[in-house]
């Protein structure tokens, strides 16, 4: 049992996610922008290899124009088009698709927790793809019946990291106002704000990223709660020279992405004395929820760690499955995990969780599966007596 394996936890209670209702193959949205490079051979040679190479089978989307044809698709057009969306237009759609997804990963995360939504006390909204006011807060206040006098924390345009990074947060006000009830929701369209490929850096950011929601409720553990996750310590730090690597910045057409190649090189380089500050001096943990922002980072973090695959399988299956779903992703490796330690009947385990986004900023962050809090008592009278 570690340190912070205890009665007084402060945990994930319940989580939820929501997917749109378009999956699209990553071999039809390969062919897709394939299609639209018919006057750049070499570069959609390219794209079709990047795009079977990055580890993605499927994606979602709000967007129902990438299930038709090219002819139909203003987000990646073929020749001179002057109808591509402006940023303006993408921010309606974000307005528009944004809340429902949300409300239905928020509405499991609550029902999973079995915490009603008038003892939530602090709400934390989570996004990088979208924009407005009054915001998400404030809508999935009106909608989900939460209290009025909620306090709103709204964690925007933090990239990938921002899910983890919500958790801590989320743990951090529990445990400085004991008895709060923290949702957190997180919410991401990266599909709208697909672009006319104009070089190879760009299709890396088009390769991998999804649309999802994702949400989970964080307080005290009570004895009704079973098959949670305790969280331990964590912190968030910025990676050194590597503030180039990783861009998003508003641009006319949308949001525009830049991902360096070097990412996974740094991360192999940096992590491993950063785990080593984490977990100091404790036996290193079965689980391992890493974001995978792609294939190769799950790789590089495998190597550095000398993880057995099945170790990385929970982020290898959410990137095929799903994609990059941004914020999202960490929630729904966590929640993939749980599942499934749930459905083996495992004894408390310890883990780790890891994210990453623009800085490079890494989120680190310890956490125990705990099946039951009369488990945890048990093993804590075990170690007293």
């Amino acid at each position: 049992m570690n340190q912070y394996n205890s009665p007084s936890d402060i945990a994930i209670l319940g989580m939820g996610t929501a997917l749109p209702a378009h999956p699209v193959a990553q071999s039809d949205i390969a062919e897709l922008i394939a299609s639209s490079l018919q006057d750049r051979p070499a570069l959609a040679r390219f794209a079709k290899r990047i795009f079977k190479s990055c580890g993605v089978e499927t994606r979602y989307t709000v967007e129902p124009s990438y299930l038709g044809s090219l002819e139909e698709c203003r987000y990646l057009p073929s020749g001179e088009r002057s109808d591509i969306p402006t940023t303006e237009e993408r921010m309606n759609t974000y307005k528009r698709e944004a809340l429902p997804l949300g409300i239905e990963a928020a509405e499991k995360a609550l029902e999973d927790s079995g915490v009603s939504p008038k003892s939530i006390t602090h709400i934390i909204t989570v996004s990088c793809t979208g924009q407005y006011l009054p915001g998400l807060d404030v809508m999935l206040i009106r909608h989900l019946g939460l209290s009025a006098r909620v306090n709103r924390l709204p964690l925007i345009f933090q990239g990938c990291a921002a899910g983890l990074k919500a958790i801590q947060m989320a743990r951090d006000v529990v445990q400085g106002a004991p008895g709060s009830q923290v949702l957190v929701v997180c919410v991401e369209l990266c599909t709208i704000h697909f672009q006319p490929v104009q070089d190879r850096e760009a299709l890396f950011a088009a390769s991998f990223f999804g649309d999802a929601a994702s949400s989970c409720v964080v307080g005290t553990p009570e004895p009704q709660h079973k098959n949670y996750l305790s969280l331990g310590t964590g912190y968030s730090v910025l990676l050194p020279d590597s503030t180039e690597d990783m861009t998003w910045e508003v641009g006319n057409l949308g949001y525009d992405l830049y991902l360096s190649p070097r990412i996974p090189k740094l991360l192999g380089v940096h992590l491993q004395e950063e785990l080593r500050l984490l977990l100091q001096s404790e036996q290193r943990p079965e689980l391992w929820a890493i974001h995978p922002g792609g294939r190769g980072i799950v790789d590089s973090v495998q190597n550095v760690m000398k993880l057995r695959d099945e170790q990385t399988k929970y982020s290898r299956d959410v990137l095929r499955t799903y994609g990059n779903l941004s914020s999202n992703t960490i929630l729904f490796v966590l929640n993939a995990m749980r599942e499934d330690m749930k459905l083996q009947d495992q004894s408390s385990t310890d883990g780790v969780a890891m994210a990453f986004g623009p800085g490079l900023t890494a989120e680190l962050m310890k956490f125990t599966y705990v099946p039951s809090l009369s488990s945890v008592m048990e093993e804590h009278d075990h170690v007293l007596f």
